[in-house]
């Protein structure tokens, strides 16, 4: 049902592009990862609903506070969802569940960098650091990882408190631009560099969007280096805010 929502929701906030869905998983009965940057509120809708579109029903790692929100709690367990009690002794039961729900064929959609970044302006940054539950979690199962960038978020919603609600309030008037990119799937190798294989993968597709709105754009970096600040979904990291 929330997936259903957010695939209807996301052609009403914004004018939604999506390149690379070739490299999307056809076969039916295997789990994936799809692993995705995070910059704005709007990023659950926009993720979710993009994947409800293209056929795709992942579970979502969400912060475990939404489901003492009235009702959303009963709708996001009743679907499947995944609460991670961030920081607290049952972090560790995200992976392992998000671990059955691969192995019984579903999808796993997490965000590695665990945070919003704590920036105001309308425009896209690279993504920043990733967590390591991720890619314990791909090597732990074998599911593959198909990273996924996106640009033009935060222009339907960025900035303080008052600015959000404004985004969110005349999005469906602007129609502001947003691509999403899917990048091709990671079969991550322990004996490697999984986690440096991840970022870049995940920089790759998001410089991909960028470049589909605004090749101008493209690489665009030049405010000081964001702060983190707690999201709506906090990536799969059993170990807690650290690495």
């Amino acid at each position: 049902m929330l997936s259903a929502w957010a695939g209807a929701l996301v052609p009403v906030f914004g004018d939604t592009s999506v390149s690379g869905t070739g490299n999307l998983p056809r076969t039916p009965g295997g789990g994936y990862v799809p692993a995705a940057n995070h910059t704005s509120f709007f990023d659950p809708v926009l993720l979710v609903g993009t994947l409800h579109r293209l056929g795709l029903r992942p579970a979502v790692l969400a912060t475990a506070g939404l489901w003492r929100v009235p009702l959303l709690g009963r709708v996001l367990t009743r679907e499947g969802h995944l609460p991670v009690h961030r920081g607290s002794r049952r972090a560790p039961d995200a992976l392992r569940h998000a671990a059955d729900a691969l192995a019984a064929g579903r999808g796993v959609l997490v965000y590695p960098e665990g945070r919003l970044p704590r920036y105001h302006p309308a425009h896209d940054r690279p993504p920043g650091r990733l967590k390591s539950g991720v890619v314990r979690l791909a090597l732990s199962t074998g599911a593959p990882v198909f990273p996924v960038g996106h640009a033009g978020a935060r222009r339907v919603s960025s900035g303080g408190h008052a600015k959000q609600l404004a985004g969110w309030a005349t999005a469906p008037a602007r129609r502001p631009r947003v691509h999403v990119h899917i990048g091709p799937a990671l079969r991550l190798d322990a004996s490697g560099r999984p986690l440096r294989d991840l970022e870049t993968a995940l920089t790759a597709a998001w410089s991909s969007a960028v470049r589909a709105l605004d090749p101008a754009d493209a690489g665009n970096d030049t405010d000081d280096a964001p702060e983190d600040t707690p999201g709506p979904e906090d990536g799969p990291d059993a170990s807690g805010p650290g690495r």
